[in-house]
């Protein structure tokens, strides 16, 4: 007897390349805070726009629309080089707060369609739609479906990547950018990731990349055709992982509950500072900001970690783990100015300096201190400064010490910093 196809719902069937497998959306705001301007600003559409701060601040771009990217402007480039590329452009100061304003109306967005969605960050998220077929049609009808939703109602562009594995839906948005739908069915990964080059991978970043071109692998294609111990020298430990991810194998599930994995604030100098007094004032106002963030989440970290970036680019960072996780800046300062002090040289000339917290844990319960009244006392003391703060702003309330310091984040390109669990 002849096996006939059962009708499933709109446009699935039993002959579905879908059928038994998972359904992965990635999700990915094109130019996000650029478009954002944009859209507030209805002069800036269709202009190249810049975010990141003045054009002649020592920061780095953090978004560029369409228009200033075909310029060869990107993310992380320094702003100053961007107006030599771009001298048309409009340069504008990021506005954190409505970008995560918006972030989480889009991803309200998401959660209308499944409750399985995970952000990686302001702009983008994975969605397992599984099951949705029978509401919305094929994997590609929901996906366009979805991105009629967020341009309906925040009217923004979204590029979308589906695929059965998070890795290939990652892949597939980036091909897709900007505002496309790219959809790689099941069996068809190797097909479309082989010709890609071999950056496209995660885990693959610009020295890896050398190194892999250097041996004559510049495509997924060629990694995949190596045997893994002639790449080890090129990819080390990673070798493995890369290798599944470019045979399009990637086990991992879509997880909604994402916790964030630190919390950090950074601030690029106006000018090159030499002065180890000053740059250890601007080390006590961000560790002050990033406890008081944490306290804002009820978080503590175990984990404390300085950022250096000197006049001549070179970054590095230490970091240290203290006995019991903490939220407090005062223990944050001790700690990231002891690493300073320990790294500082006679002659060193510092561009931006970074304080971040990680390995992260809800505020509850905890060890006992050895001296739990001044510890309750220091709690006490920084809740009642931050309620100050809240309602009168940050300068209502500051150290001693930072009075009559040149040390002022005011005057500086300040920029936070939340991570998330990829």
């Amino acid at each position: 007897m002849k096996a006939e196809a059962v009708a499933l719902g709109p446009g699935l069937r039993n002959e579905d390349p879908w059928r038994n497998h998972r359904v992965v959306l990635h999700a990915d705001m094109d130019a996000f805070y650029a478009a954002i301007e944009q859209r507030e600003r209805p002069a800036l559409r269709a202009r190249p726009v810049i975010v990141g701060g003045p054009r002649n601040a020592r920061g780095v771009v953090s978004a560029a629309s369409y228009e200033a990217r075909a310029f060869g402007v990107h993310s992380a480039m320094p702003l100053r080089l961007a107006a030599r590329l771009c001298p048309t452009a409009e340069f504008l100061p990021g506005r954190m707060d409505l970008y995560a304003e918006v972030s989480k109306r889009v991803l309200s967005i998401f959660r209308s369609y499944t409750p399985l969605v995970e952000p990686l960050s302001l702009d983008e998220a994975f969605l397992d739609v599984s099951g949705c077929e029978r509401r919305y049609g094929p994997p590609r009808d929901i996906a366009e479906h979805l991105r009629r939703a967020v341009l309906r109602d925040e009217g923004l562009a979204v590029s979308v990547g589906v695929a059965a594995t998070k890795s290939v839906a990652k892949i597939a948005s980036d091909v897709a950018k900007p505002d496309g739908c790219r959809v790689v069915p099941p069996g068809t990964e190797n097909e479309f990731l082989a010709p890609l080059p071999v950056r496209a991978l995660w885990g693959i970043g610009p020295k890896t990349d050398e190194r892999l071109r250097a041996r004559g692998i510049r495509t997924i294609r060629d990694l995949t055709e190596h045997e893994p111990e002639r790449l080890r020298y090129g990819l080390g430990a990673t070798v493995a992982k890369s290798l599944q991810l470019g045979q399009g194998v990637d086990p991992r599930p879509v997880a909604p509950q994402r916790g964030r994995k630190s919390v950090g604030n950074e601030v690029t100098f106006e000018r090159d500072l030499t002065d180890r007094r000053l740059v250890t004032g601007y080390l006590q106002q961000l560790s002050d900001h990033v406890g008081r963030r944490l306290r804002a989440k009820r978080l503590r970290g175990r984990t404390v970690a300085l950022k250096l970036r000197y006049a001549d680019f070179r970054t590095i960072s230490r970091q240290v783990t203290p006995e019991s996780a903490i939220d407090s800046g005062d223990t944050i300062f001790e700690i990231v100015r002891g690493l300073f002090l320990r790294l500082a040289q006679p002659g060193d000339t510092y561009r931006l300096v970074g304080v971040h917290v990680s390995a992260l844990d809800r505020a509850g319960l905890v060890q006992l201190p050895l001296c739990p009244p001044t510890t309750r006392h220091r709690h006490r003391l920084d809740g009642a400064m931050d309620a100050v703060r809240e309602k009168f702003g940050d300068a209502a309330v500051t150290a001693a010490s930072l009075l009559h310091s040149q040390a002022r984040l005011g005057s500086e390109r300040y920029a936070w910093r939340d991570a998330v669990l990829a």
